[in-house]
């Protein structure tokens, strides 16, 4: 796995306030199912935890989505965007709402509400617990 994306996976965990750091084991539940994820200390992902971009990465530039991606300063890889979810959950919301695209209220909806939780759940990755 790259670098950028361990980064990416630890970034996660670190800024996630469910996250509990033990043994250099990164602990925490799944954005959308609440199942149990981990991710190594060095960033490595554990199981079925996969990285979630919680405002799709697709919808960036795009009109409709505007307030959602203003929420996480325009940018896809913004940590307050960036979320564990397990792969089930993850690939599922690719194929139905990130695909149907933010001109879907629907699928508008679910993101944002998806978003208010991985906000409810924000922790400055300065105040993250070591171990």
């Amino acid at each position: 796995m790259r670098a950028a994306l361990r980064r990416r996976f630890l970034l996660a965990a670190q800024t996630d306030s469910l996250a509990v750091l033990d043994d250099g084991i990164w602990s925490t539940r799944c954005l959308h199912c609440r199942s149990a994820l981990q991710v190594r200390d060095d960033g490595e992902p554990l199981g079925l935890a996969t990285l979630e971009h919680v405002v799709p990465q697709a919808w960036f530039g795009r009109r409709a989505a505007a307030a959602l991606t203003a929420l996480v300063n325009d940018d896809a890889d913004d940590p307050r965007n960036l979320a564990l979810a397990c792969a089930r959950c993850n690939h599922g919301k690719g194929k139905g709402h990130d695909a149907r695209g933010p001109g879907d209220v629907r699928a508008r909806e679910v993101v944002a509400a998806l978003l208010a939780t991985r906000l409810s759940r924000w922790r400055d990755p300065t105040a993250a617990p070591t171990r």
